[in-house]
C-alpha cells in the first residue's frame, strides 16, 4: 500500500466485509455518510464490467467539527474514505491516512486531530 493509506486483507464475503466495515467505523464514533458502489456506477454510466468496489465516506461528527472550527476550507478533504474491494480471493479494506491527507493543510493545529482520526480508524479496520 501506497504512504498515504492502511490497507487490511480479508478473507470473507464482500458483502460480509462492508457490513463488518461499517459496524467497526461506528464503534469508533463515524457513520458513513456516503456509500458509493464503483461496480454499478460504472455499468449503469459507461456500461463497463468491474469488480465489487465501494467507497465509503465516513465521518466522526465531534472531530469534523473541531476541524471546521479550525480551517474553513477542511470540507475539501472530508469526509475520510474508506475502500473495500475485491482482490484475488478475498477482500481488501483501506483507509485514506487523514495524516498525509491534512498534511497539505498549512494549519498546525490540525495535526493533533489528523492522528487522532487515523488512529481511530486503523483500530477500526485492525478490529475487522
Amino acid at each position: 500500500m501506497a504512504h498515504y493509506g492502511y490497507s487490511k486483507r480479508l478473507n470473507i464475503p464482500f458483502d460480509e466485509a462492508i457490513e463488518k466495515t461499517i459496524a467497526a467505523l461506528k464503534q469508533e464514533g463515524f457513520g458513513v455518510l456516503m456509500d458509493i458502489d464503483i461496480k454499478k456506477t460504472l455499468k449503469e454510466k459507461i456500461n463497463a464490467d468491474f469488480k465489487q468496489y465501494r467507497i465509503l465516506g465516513a465521518c466522526n461528527p465531534k472531530r469534523a467539527y473541531g476541524a471546521l472550527q479550525s480551517e474553513d476550507e477542511i470540507g475539501l478533504l472530508l469526509p475520510c474514505n474508506v475502500v473495500v474491494y475485491e482482490k484475488d480471493d478475498g477482500v481488501v479494506v483501506s483507509m485514506l491516512r487523514p495524516t498525509a491527507l491534512f498534511s497539505l493543510v498549512d494549519n498546525p493545529s490540525i495535526a493533533p486531530l489528523a492522528e487522532e482520526v487515523e488512529k481511530n480508524i486503523k483500530r477500526a479496520i485492525d478490529s475487522i
